[in-house]
């Protein structure tokens, strides 16, 4: 989301700069508030008491300041504290929650752990991704699916936790939608 506001920062001035300098001071002003905005909003979605690994949140903020949340999460006390807790930040006009909360599933959770623990193991390249509060490798299983979403350092990284979760047995399908860091991480 930080690259996404940078870059409709340097839009808006661009287009602005046409205009009068009272109109470039609105515009400044509306990008450092939406900058604001979006971050008080990932501060709140992040600081959430049952988000974690097993979760994936996302969020959108459409110019009329209504937040559209998506994701997948496995409680749906996650879901309604998402929604009410973005609710709550000042300069957020509504929200429309998306997120969906994954089916109960016994096979589910097991292949959640088994997938933790093929890439987060002591003595696995990936561990150091497992010592930040928030793993930044969320794992998402749904229906014996499993989907790698997050950020790493590296494509050599990716390609790792992409190879060791096809490893896992029990799983139908892996996919890999894990970003790169600085290249088009939102």
């Amino acid at each position: 989301m930080r690259k996404r506001s940078s870059r409709m920062a340097i839009v808006l001035l661009m287009a602005v700069s046409l205009f009068t300098p009272a109109v470039l001071r609105d515009a400044s002003a509306r990008v450092q508030v939406d900058a604001r905005l979006v971050k008080r909003i990932r501060h709140e979605l992040a600081t959430l008491p049952y988000y974690g690994v097993f979760d994936w949140l996302q969020f959108e903020v459409r110019p009329d300041n209504t937040v559209v949340l998506r994701g997948q999460v496995v409680r749906p006390t996650t879901k309604s504290d998402a929604e009410a807790r973005v609710k709550d930040v000042d300069g957020v006009k509504g929200v429309i929650n998306e997120i969906q909360v994954l089916p109960l599933s016994p096979q589910d959770d097991r292949l959640r752990i088994a997938l933790y623990r093929t890439l987060y193991n002591w003595d696995s390249p990936l561990f150091r991704y497992a010592t930040q509060a928030i793993p930044s490798i969320h794992i998402i299983v749904d229906h014996g699916r499993a989907t790698l979403k997050g950020v790493v350092s590296s494509k050599g990284d990716a390609q790792l936790a992409y190879i060791r979760a096809r490893g896992v047995p029990g799983l139908f399908d892996v996919k890999n939608e894990l970003m790169v860091e600085g290249e088009g991480a939102q």
